[in-house]
């Protein structure tokens, strides 16, 4: 079926220039797409969606798009406007009158499509050894994964209760005509209808919410924080868990928000001042010593930590490009040496959460039970752990696991 779009060369130069800094770069789409959406003043927010959806979509298909071009990267600027002659051709667009689109094969691209899909790494768009990574640790739960982790992310918000409800925040998004949901398993949690920029809203710079998806949101209620206590978030990076603790704390007790870069404490300590939360400090961990001071002191510890991502691909996907083997590997070896480190910092009687926005067990059930098996696991026992299957939740892949530290 052809739909009728039109569409403007402007608009698809941005997305090329955007692809090349991305495939050809290596850089963040996130970033390049943040940049790029700055160039022209004159787009408004359809322009601006069709840029970033159209750049994400190719992103996330690129070995499919790629295969069905007949393409290699690094692509050229002839390559690239393959790459989106054959983006319009899957989506069902008719093809502009240009010079660059000249001759393009529709007829031959729809029957390659209808070839690929009978194989997994170019239906579901992923290099083989992550496939095969999948398929041993997940067997056939991995096909449902991996097609629900290249759906279009949804957009949820979390209520800052230091400053409102989540009643107050609905009625006044539906004064913006923004409309929201909620969902059960999660309290403060609206998940938009509509995809929107929300950052422009008077309440957010007011610090009404926070953007975070369900599944994250369900990590810091499982540590069972109360005010007063002293919590340590170990990997706390830009802060998304940490101020959902301060929120959940009433801004009373202490919170310790530990990271190796100072760029993401940097983002915190702005985030928590649009939050109100008074009760954050940030300690940037340039030696060993400053987690060894915080050895058998905090009521509560929460290690978010260093994943591969995979459970965020709906919104990351161009993570699953830049992943590899080796890195799989390291990974796996610095989660292990946090756990055994930094869980030393849970007093006699705390609780500690373990969590990883990815679905394999290799970074999650196995890491909790070497970690329950070694020296640094001995005092501690495992309450409850859980996956957040994005097959079944529809939101983030997400694992988190409770346990508790013997008096």
């Amino acid at each position: 079926m052809n739909t009728e779009v039109r569409f403007h060369r402007n608009l698809v130069f941005a997305t090329l220039d955007s692809l090349k800094l991305i495939f050809n770069e290596q850089k963040q789409a996130d970033k390049v797409l943040k940049q790029t959406l700055k160039r022209d003043k004159r787009w408004g927010s359809r322009d601006r969606g069709f840029i970033a959806e159209t750049t994400y979509d190719i992103v996330r298909w690129q070995r499919l798009y790629a295969k069905a071009a007949d393409v290699k990267a690094p692509y050229s600027r002839e390559d690239l406007f393959r790459l989106f002659a054959v983006w319009a051709v899957h989506k069902g667009h008719s093809l502009p009158n240009w010079p660059q689109l000249e001759g393009t094969p529709v007829r031959r691209i729809r029957g390659k499509f209808d070839e690929l899909k009978n194989e997994r790494v170019y239906r579901e768009s992923i290099p083989d050894w992550l496939d095969a990574m999948g398929l041993d640790q997940l067997g056939g739960q991995w096909e449902e994964e991996i097609k629900a982790l290249n759906q279009q992310a949804d957009v949820v918000l979390r209520t800052n209760t230091l400053k409102t409800n989540k009643n107050k925040l609905k009625d006044a998004l539906e004064d913006a005509e923004i409309r929201t949901q909620s969902k059960k398993i999660a309290a403060d949690a609206l998940v938009l209808e509509e995809r929107t920029n929300v950052f422009s809203l008077p309440i957010f710079k007011d610090g009404w919410f926070e953007v975070q998806d369900i599944s994250s949101q369900q990590v810091a209620p499982l540590l069972d924080v109360k005010p007063g206590m002293r919590v340590v978030d170990a990997c706390a990076g830009a802060g998304g868990k940490t101020l959902h603790l301060a929120a959940l704390m009433e801004n009373k007790g202490q919170i310790i928000a530990t990271d190796i870069y100072d760029f993401k404490l940097a983002e915190l300590k702005r985030r928590a001042r649009r939050a109100g939360a008074h009760n954050i400090e940030t300690r940037l961990i340039d030696s060993p010593k400053v987690i060894k001071k915080l050895y058998g002191k905090a009521d509560r510890v929460l290690i978010d930590a260093p994943c591969s991502g995979l459970g965020v691909l709906k919104r990351n996907p161009d993570s699953k490009w830049k992943l590899s083997p080796e890195f799989m590997e390291e990974v796996q070896e610095l989660q292990a040496d946090i756990l055994s480190r930094y869980s030393r910092i849970v007093k006699p009687g705390g609780k500690l959460v373990y969590a990883t926005c990815s679905i394999l067990p290799a970074e999650n059930q196995l890491q909790i039970e070497k970690f329950l098996a070694s020296e640094a696991g001995a005092d501690f026992k495992k309450v409850e752990d859980k996956t957040l299957w994005p097959s079944k939740t529809g939101f983030d892949g997400f694992y988190m696991c409770l346990l508790t530290k013997s008096n």
